[in-house]
Protein backbone atom coordinates (compact mmCIF):
# COMPACT_ATOMS: atom_id res chain seq x y z
CA UNK A 1 0.00 0.00 0.00
CA UNK A 2 2.51 2.67 1.21
CA UNK A 3 4.49 1.85 -2.74
CA UNK A 4 0.44 2.29 -4.22
CA UNK A 5 0.97 5.66 -2.12
CA UNK A 6 4.13 6.53 -3.25
CA UNK A 7 3.88 5.67 -6.93
CA UNK A 8 0.56 8.02 -7.08
CA UNK A 9 2.18 11.05 -5.61
CA UNK A 10 4.99 11.03 -8.12
CA UNK A 11 2.96 10.27 -11.00
CA UNK A 12 1.14 13.74 -9.75
CA UNK A 13 4.20 15.98 -8.92
CA UNK A 14 5.43 14.48 -12.11
CA UNK A 15 4.55 17.50 -14.12
CA UNK A 16 5.71 20.01 -11.46
CA UNK A 17 8.95 18.44 -11.73
CA UNK A 18 9.07 19.21 -15.50
CA UNK A 19 7.40 22.47 -15.14
CA UNK A 20 10.58 23.42 -12.37
CA UNK A 21 13.42 22.36 -14.70
CA UNK A 22 11.70 24.85 -17.33
CA UNK A 23 11.12 27.77 -14.66
CA UNK A 24 14.64 26.91 -13.49
CA UNK A 25 15.99 27.15 -17.28
CA UNK A 26 15.18 31.11 -16.94
CA UNK A 27 18.55 31.82 -15.74
CA UNK A 28 20.75 28.83 -16.84
CA UNK A 29 19.48 27.27 -19.84
CA UNK A 30 21.42 23.94 -19.00
CA UNK A 31 17.71 23.29 -16.36
CA UNK A 32 16.11 22.46 -19.80
CA UNK A 33 18.85 20.60 -21.58
CA UNK A 34 18.37 16.79 -21.84
CA UNK A 35 15.14 16.77 -19.67
CA UNK A 36 14.13 13.11 -21.50
CA UNK A 37 17.25 11.30 -20.08
CA UNK A 38 14.94 12.34 -16.88
CA UNK A 39 12.29 10.25 -18.07
CA UNK A 40 14.80 7.13 -19.03
CA UNK A 41 15.23 8.41 -22.35
CA UNK A 42 19.02 7.69 -21.97
CA UNK A 43 21.70 6.55 -25.54
CA UNK A 44 21.06 3.14 -25.71
CA UNK A 45 24.61 1.62 -24.12
CA UNK A 46 26.24 -1.92 -25.14
CA UNK A 47 25.77 -4.32 -22.21
CA UNK A 48 27.85 -5.24 -19.04
CA UNK A 49 29.04 -1.69 -18.21
CA UNK A 50 29.70 -0.41 -14.69
CA UNK A 51 26.85 2.58 -13.48
CA UNK A 52 28.13 5.02 -10.55
CA UNK A 53 24.73 7.38 -9.02
CA UNK A 54 26.02 10.59 -7.79
CA UNK A 55 23.24 12.65 -7.02
CA UNK A 56 25.78 16.32 -7.23
CA UNK A 57 28.79 18.13 -7.01
CA UNK A 58 29.94 16.85 -3.76
CA UNK A 59 28.95 13.09 -4.66
CA UNK A 60 30.84 13.31 -7.84
CA UNK A 61 33.61 14.51 -5.74
CA UNK A 62 33.79 11.55 -3.08
CA UNK A 63 33.34 9.47 -5.87
CA UNK A 64 36.45 10.03 -7.95
CA UNK A 65 38.88 8.42 -6.26
CA UNK A 66 36.96 5.45 -7.53
CA UNK A 67 35.86 6.05 -10.64
CA UNK A 68 39.45 6.73 -11.88
CA UNK A 69 40.50 3.09 -9.98
CA UNK A 70 37.58 1.55 -11.81
CA UNK A 71 38.68 2.86 -15.48
CA UNK A 72 42.07 2.08 -14.55
CA UNK A 73 40.86 -1.39 -13.83
CA UNK A 74 38.56 -2.65 -16.01
CA UNK A 75 39.12 -0.32 -18.85
CA UNK A 76 37.55 -2.31 -21.40
CA UNK A 77 33.99 -1.67 -19.44
CA UNK A 78 32.14 1.40 -20.25
CA UNK A 79 30.95 3.08 -17.08
CA UNK A 80 28.05 5.63 -16.70
CA UNK A 81 27.90 8.35 -14.27
CA UNK A 82 24.40 9.62 -13.47
CA UNK A 83 23.48 12.60 -11.80
CA UNK A 84 20.60 14.26 -10.22
CA UNK A 85 21.68 17.97 -11.01
CA UNK A 86 23.23 20.61 -13.36
CA UNK A 87 26.23 20.70 -10.87
CA UNK A 88 26.89 17.33 -10.39
CA UNK A 89 26.80 17.05 -14.63
CA UNK A 90 29.32 19.67 -15.16
CA UNK A 91 31.78 18.20 -12.20
CA UNK A 92 31.55 15.30 -14.27
CA UNK A 93 32.05 16.68 -17.55
CA UNK A 94 35.05 19.06 -16.10
CA UNK A 95 37.18 16.59 -14.18
CA UNK A 96 36.15 12.97 -16.21
CA UNK A 97 35.37 14.59 -19.83
CA UNK A 98 35.06 11.52 -22.04
CA UNK A 99 36.83 8.88 -20.37
CA UNK A 100 32.97 8.36 -18.60
CA UNK A 101 29.42 8.52 -19.90
CA UNK A 102 27.05 10.75 -18.48
CA UNK A 103 23.61 10.93 -18.09
CA UNK A 104 21.08 12.62 -15.56
CA UNK A 105 19.33 9.72 -13.60
CA UNK A 106 16.02 8.85 -14.04
CA UNK A 107 13.10 9.93 -12.11
CA UNK A 108 11.43 7.00 -9.57
CA UNK A 109 8.46 6.13 -11.26
CA UNK A 110 8.48 2.60 -12.24
CA UNK A 111 8.10 2.44 -16.28
CA UNK A 112 10.64 5.27 -15.92
CA UNK A 113 13.34 3.10 -14.24
CA UNK A 114 12.30 0.66 -16.55
CA UNK A 115 13.42 2.36 -19.72
CA UNK A 116 16.54 3.58 -18.25
CA UNK A 117 17.60 0.13 -17.26
CA UNK A 118 16.87 -1.22 -20.59
CA UNK A 119 18.36 1.58 -22.38
CA UNK A 120 21.89 1.30 -20.41
CA UNK A 121 22.01 -2.56 -19.42
CA UNK A 122 24.59 -2.16 -16.56
CA UNK A 123 25.58 -5.15 -14.81
CA UNK A 124 25.91 -3.43 -11.41
CA UNK A 125 24.69 -0.26 -10.18
CA UNK A 126 26.74 1.70 -7.60
CA UNK A 127 24.88 4.32 -5.71
CA UNK A 128 26.87 6.51 -3.88
CA UNK A 129 26.31 7.57 0.06
CA UNK A 130 22.26 7.67 0.57
CA UNK A 131 20.26 7.44 -2.42
CA UNK A 132 17.40 5.14 -1.54
CA UNK A 133 14.71 5.04 -4.15
CA UNK A 134 12.25 2.33 -3.84
CA UNK A 135 11.05 1.87 -7.41
CA UNK A 136 15.03 1.95 -8.90
CA UNK A 137 15.73 -0.63 -6.17
CA UNK A 138 13.01 -3.07 -7.05
CA UNK A 139 13.48 -2.90 -10.43
CA UNK A 140 17.58 -3.53 -10.31
CA UNK A 141 16.59 -6.36 -7.43
CA UNK A 142 14.08 -7.97 -10.53
CA UNK A 143 16.45 -7.45 -13.23
CA UNK A 144 19.37 -9.11 -11.74
CA UNK A 145 21.36 -6.31 -11.00
CA UNK A 146 23.44 -5.82 -7.86
CA UNK A 147 23.50 -3.13 -6.22
CA UNK A 148 25.74 -1.64 -3.71
CA UNK A 149 25.44 1.60 -1.61
CA UNK A 150 29.11 2.98 -1.77
CA UNK A 151 30.46 5.37 1.30
CA UNK A 152 27.17 5.10 2.66
CA UNK A 153 26.04 7.38 5.20
CA UNK A 154 22.83 7.85 7.56
CA UNK A 155 22.54 10.82 9.57
CA UNK A 156 20.21 10.47 13.01
CA UNK A 157 17.25 12.74 11.24
CA UNK A 158 17.66 10.80 8.12
CA UNK A 159 16.84 7.55 10.17
CA UNK A 160 14.31 9.19 11.82
CA UNK A 161 12.47 10.08 8.53
CA UNK A 162 12.91 6.34 7.20
CA UNK A 163 11.41 4.71 10.62
CA UNK A 164 8.51 6.78 10.00
CA UNK A 165 7.64 4.50 6.79
CA UNK A 166 8.80 1.00 8.36
CA UNK A 167 7.88 -1.35 5.37
CA UNK A 168 8.46 0.62 3.03
CA UNK A 169 12.02 1.19 4.03
CA UNK A 170 12.63 -2.36 4.98
CA UNK A 171 11.48 -3.65 1.53
CA UNK A 172 13.75 -0.91 -0.25
CA UNK A 173 16.76 -2.27 2.39
CA UNK A 174 16.34 -5.96 1.45
CA UNK A 175 16.67 -4.89 -2.45
CA UNK A 176 19.74 -4.21 -1.62
CA UNK A 177 23.03 -6.48 -2.56
CA UNK A 178 25.98 -4.71 -0.13
CA UNK A 179 25.91 -1.22 1.92
CA UNK A 180 29.10 -0.06 2.19
CA UNK A 181 28.89 2.03 5.66
CA UNK A 182 31.33 5.09 6.47
CA UNK A 183 31.10 3.92 10.47
CA UNK A 184 29.71 1.67 12.56
CA UNK A 185 27.09 4.31 13.58
CA UNK A 186 26.04 4.32 10.33
CA UNK A 187 26.16 0.55 9.90
CA UNK A 188 23.99 0.28 13.22
CA UNK A 189 21.40 3.20 11.67
CA UNK A 190 20.89 0.60 8.34
CA UNK A 191 20.52 -2.42 10.77
CA UNK A 192 17.75 -0.99 12.82
CA UNK A 193 15.77 0.10 9.61
CA UNK A 194 16.13 -3.96 8.98
CA UNK A 195 19.30 -4.09 6.25
CA UNK A 196 20.89 -7.66 6.28
CA UNK A 197 23.77 -6.67 4.83
CA UNK A 198 25.95 -4.01 5.80
CA UNK A 199 29.74 -3.65 6.31
CA UNK A 200 31.86 -1.00 7.43
CA UNK A 201 34.38 0.16 5.04
CA UNK A 202 35.14 3.56 5.70
CA UNK A 203 34.74 7.23 4.45
CA UNK A 204 35.60 7.21 0.48
CA UNK A 205 36.31 10.92 0.50
CA UNK A 206 39.39 10.19 2.94
CA UNK A 207 41.01 8.63 0.07
CA UNK A 208 40.89 12.06 -2.64
CA UNK A 209 44.16 11.91 -4.26
CA UNK A 210 45.53 15.58 -4.80
CA UNK A 211 47.00 16.63 -8.03
CA UNK A 212 50.72 16.73 -7.88
CA UNK A 213 50.60 20.08 -8.94
CA UNK A 214 48.16 21.48 -7.02
CA UNK A 215 49.23 23.42 -4.36
CA UNK A 216 51.86 25.05 -6.65
CA UNK A 217 48.66 26.01 -8.84
CA UNK A 218 47.47 27.84 -5.53
CA UNK A 219 50.45 29.44 -4.51
CA UNK A 220 50.48 30.91 -8.33
CA UNK A 221 47.31 31.87 -8.18
CA UNK A 222 47.83 33.88 -4.75
CA UNK A 223 50.58 35.77 -6.59
CA UNK A 224 48.84 36.73 -9.80
CA UNK A 225 45.15 37.10 -8.58
CA UNK A 226 45.27 38.04 -4.73
CA UNK A 227 49.35 39.15 -3.86
CA UNK A 228 51.29 37.36 -1.40
CA UNK A 229 51.48 39.31 1.31
CA UNK A 230 48.06 39.42 1.99
CA UNK A 231 46.63 36.49 4.40
CA UNK A 232 43.57 34.49 2.97
CA UNK A 233 40.50 33.61 4.43
CA UNK A 234 38.02 30.78 2.31
CA UNK A 235 34.25 30.80 2.86
CA UNK A 236 33.42 27.73 0.98
CA UNK A 237 30.12 26.15 -0.37
CA UNK A 238 28.19 28.58 1.79
CA UNK A 239 24.33 28.73 1.54
CA UNK A 240 21.34 31.15 1.60
CA UNK A 241 21.18 32.55 5.11
CA UNK A 242 25.41 31.98 6.08
CA UNK A 243 26.77 34.28 3.67
CA UNK A 244 25.65 37.46 5.79
CA UNK A 245 27.06 35.93 9.08
CA UNK A 246 30.25 35.34 7.17
CA UNK A 247 30.20 39.46 6.13
CA UNK A 248 29.39 40.04 9.40
CA UNK A 249 32.69 38.24 10.77
CA UNK A 250 34.81 39.59 8.13
CA UNK A 251 34.19 42.99 9.21
CA UNK A 252 34.48 42.19 12.64
CA UNK A 253 38.14 40.48 12.13
CA UNK A 254 39.11 43.45 9.50
CA UNK A 255 39.32 45.70 12.29
CA UNK A 256 42.38 44.39 13.67
CA UNK A 257 43.10 42.50 9.95
CA UNK A 258 42.42 45.26 7.07
CA UNK A 259 44.24 43.57 4.56
CA UNK A 260 42.24 40.13 4.92
CA UNK A 261 41.13 39.32 2.03
CA UNK A 262 38.06 36.28 1.85
CA UNK A 263 38.04 33.84 -0.60
CA UNK A 264 34.04 33.15 -0.77
CA UNK A 265 32.59 30.64 -2.93
CA UNK A 266 28.79 30.05 -2.93
CA UNK A 267 28.07 26.49 -2.82
CA UNK A 268 25.55 26.75 -6.11
CA UNK A 269 25.88 28.90 -9.17
CA UNK A 270 22.69 30.59 -9.52
CA UNK A 271 23.35 32.29 -6.51
CA UNK A 272 26.84 33.81 -7.41
CA UNK A 273 24.83 37.14 -8.18
CA UNK A 274 22.67 37.65 -4.99
CA UNK A 275 25.91 36.95 -3.01
CA UNK A 276 28.31 39.50 -5.01
CA UNK A 277 25.53 42.11 -4.79
CA UNK A 278 25.20 40.84 -0.87
CA UNK A 279 28.60 42.11 -0.42
CA UNK A 280 28.86 45.12 -2.47
CA UNK A 281 25.64 46.22 -0.02
CA UNK A 282 27.88 45.68 2.84
CA UNK A 283 30.71 48.12 1.80
CA UNK A 284 32.91 45.63 0.30
CA UNK A 285 34.70 45.51 -3.29
CA UNK A 286 34.20 42.59 -5.00
CA UNK A 287 36.12 40.61 -7.51
CA UNK A 288 34.58 37.82 -9.35
CA UNK A 289 36.90 34.85 -10.63
CA UNK A 290 34.98 34.97 -14.12
CA UNK A 291 36.28 38.53 -14.13
CA UNK A 292 40.04 37.14 -14.35
CA UNK A 293 41.63 40.09 -13.36
CA UNK A 294 44.03 40.34 -10.25
CA UNK A 295 42.49 41.67 -6.74
CA UNK A 296 43.45 45.46 -6.22
CA UNK A 297 44.46 46.17 -2.51
CA UNK A 298 41.21 47.63 -2.38
CA UNK A 299 39.26 44.49 -3.27
CA UNK A 300 37.78 43.05 -0.12
CA UNK A 301 36.17 39.78 -1.01
CA UNK A 302 37.22 37.85 -4.31
CA UNK A 303 33.92 35.63 -5.22
CA UNK A 304 34.79 31.93 -6.60
CA UNK A 305 32.23 31.85 -9.21
CA UNK A 306 33.32 29.41 -11.21
CA UNK A 307 33.38 25.06 -11.11
CA UNK A 308 35.34 22.42 -10.31
CA UNK A 309 38.03 24.53 -8.38
CA UNK A 310 37.23 24.53 -5.10
CA UNK A 311 40.70 22.52 -4.09
CA UNK A 312 42.49 25.63 -6.14
CA UNK A 313 40.95 27.69 -3.54
CA UNK A 314 41.75 26.05 -1.00
CA UNK A 315 45.30 25.85 -1.99
CA UNK A 316 45.69 29.59 -2.38
CA UNK A 317 44.32 30.03 1.45
CA UNK A 318 45.36 30.61 4.74
CA UNK A 319 42.29 29.37 6.65
CA UNK A 320 39.07 27.19 6.21
CA UNK A 321 35.58 27.85 7.09
CA UNK A 322 33.51 25.31 5.78
CA UNK A 323 30.28 25.98 4.73
CA UNK A 324 26.63 24.27 4.88
CA UNK A 325 27.07 24.18 8.89
CA UNK A 326 25.67 27.66 10.36
CA UNK A 327 23.06 26.83 8.02
CA UNK A 328 21.24 23.69 9.34
CA UNK A 329 22.14 21.55 5.71
CA UNK A 330 24.60 19.23 7.50
CA UNK A 331 27.97 20.48 6.54
CA UNK A 332 30.29 20.03 3.46
CA UNK A 333 33.53 17.78 3.20
CA UNK A 334 35.89 19.08 5.82
CA UNK A 335 38.65 16.96 4.94
CA UNK A 336 39.56 18.58 1.59
CA UNK A 337 40.61 21.30 3.54
CA UNK A 338 42.21 19.46 6.25
CA UNK A 339 44.22 17.59 3.44
CA UNK A 340 45.35 20.54 2.23
CA UNK A 341 47.10 21.64 5.59
CA UNK A 342 44.50 24.27 6.58
CA UNK A 343 43.08 24.93 9.83
CA UNK A 344 39.51 23.99 9.58
CA UNK A 345 36.14 26.05 10.86
CA UNK A 346 32.71 24.73 10.41
CA UNK A 347 29.67 25.56 12.62
CA UNK A 348 27.29 23.75 14.63
CA UNK A 349 25.29 21.73 11.82
CA UNK A 350 27.42 18.77 10.99
CA UNK A 351 25.33 15.89 11.36
CA UNK A 352 26.24 14.53 7.62
CA UNK A 353 29.67 14.76 8.27
CA UNK A 354 29.90 13.74 12.03
CA UNK A 355 32.45 11.61 12.31
CA UNK A 356 35.05 13.58 10.45
CA UNK A 357 34.11 16.47 12.10
CA UNK A 358 34.84 14.95 15.24
CA UNK A 359 38.18 13.58 14.17
CA UNK A 360 39.60 16.32 13.25
CA UNK A 361 38.25 18.29 16.47
CA UNK A 362 40.04 15.58 18.85
CA UNK A 363 43.13 15.72 16.92
CA UNK A 364 42.75 20.07 17.33
CA UNK A 365 42.60 20.47 14.00
CA UNK A 366 39.55 22.22 13.64
CA UNK A 367 37.33 24.64 15.35
CA UNK A 368 33.41 24.04 16.10
CA UNK A 369 32.05 28.04 16.14
CA UNK A 370 28.30 28.80 17.07
CA UNK A 371 27.73 31.82 15.07
CA UNK A 372 29.34 34.97 13.38
CA UNK A 373 30.87 36.23 16.63
CA UNK A 374 32.32 33.37 18.02
CA UNK A 375 33.60 32.78 14.34
CA UNK A 376 35.22 36.44 14.35
CA UNK A 377 36.79 35.67 17.52
CA UNK A 378 38.77 32.28 16.41
CA UNK A 379 39.75 33.88 12.91
CA UNK A 380 41.23 36.83 14.98
CA UNK A 381 42.89 34.31 17.22
CA UNK A 382 44.53 32.08 14.07
CA UNK A 383 45.67 35.08 12.46
CA UNK A 384 47.65 36.56 15.06
CA UNK A 385 49.98 33.32 14.77
CA UNK A 386 50.20 31.47 11.46
CA UNK A 387 52.28 28.77 12.50
CA UNK A 388 49.66 27.58 14.97
CA UNK A 389 47.45 27.37 12.26
CA UNK A 390 49.75 25.88 10.02
CA UNK A 391 50.44 22.69 12.79
CA UNK A 392 46.91 22.39 13.57
CA UNK A 393 46.74 21.85 9.12
CA UNK A 394 49.27 19.37 9.63
CA UNK A 395 47.53 17.34 12.74
CA UNK A 396 44.63 17.58 9.67
CA UNK A 397 46.43 16.41 7.29
CA UNK A 398 47.62 13.10 9.32
CA UNK A 399 43.78 12.19 10.19
CA UNK A 400 43.75 12.09 6.97
CA UNK A 401 46.16 9.88 5.69
CA UNK A 402 45.39 7.89 8.72
CA UNK A 403 41.85 6.85 7.94
CA UNK A 404 42.43 6.17 3.74
CA UNK A 405 41.90 2.73 2.79
CA UNK A 406 37.72 2.57 2.04
CA UNK A 407 38.62 2.66 -1.65
CA UNK A 408 40.81 -0.80 -1.53
CA UNK A 409 37.85 -2.28 0.50
CA UNK A 410 35.32 -1.11 -2.09
CA UNK A 411 37.15 -2.43 -4.62
CA UNK A 412 37.16 -5.80 -3.39
CA UNK A 413 33.53 -5.74 -2.79
CA UNK A 414 33.26 -4.34 -6.46
CA UNK A 415 35.29 -7.05 -7.49
CA UNK A 416 33.29 -10.22 -6.06
CA UNK A 417 29.92 -8.64 -7.14
CA UNK A 418 31.16 -8.73 -10.98
CA UNK A 419 32.71 -12.00 -11.07
CA UNK A 420 29.39 -13.71 -8.83
CA UNK A 421 27.06 -11.82 -11.22
CA UNK A 422 29.07 -13.17 -14.33
CA UNK A 423 28.88 -16.87 -12.49
CA UNK A 424 25.71 -16.98 -12.50
CA UNK A 425 25.04 -15.35 -16.07
CA UNK A 426 27.35 -18.32 -17.17
CA UNK A 427 25.62 -20.63 -15.28
CA UNK A 428 22.30 -19.50 -16.98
Amino acid sequence: MMRLIYNGLLYLLLPLALVRLYWRGRRDPGHRQRWRERLGWAPPLSPGGLWIHAVSVGEVRAALPLIRALLDRYPNRSLLVTTTTLTGSRQVQETLGERVQHVYAPYDLPGVVQRFLHRTRPQIAIIMETELWPNLLRKCATAGIPVLIANARLSERSARGYARIPRLAASMLQDITLIAAQSESDAQRFRALGAPRVEVTGNLKYDLKLPDDLQAQGQQLRREQFGEQRPVWIAASTHAGEDMQILQAFTLVRRHWPNLLILLVPRHPERFDSVAELCREQGFKVIRRSEQRPCTPETAVFLGDSMGELLLFYAAADLAFVGGSLAPTGGHNVLEPALLGLPVLFGPFMFNFTEASERLLEAKAAWQITDAGELAVTLDWLLADLQQGRDAGQRGRQVVERHRGALAALLVHIKAMINHDKGNRDES
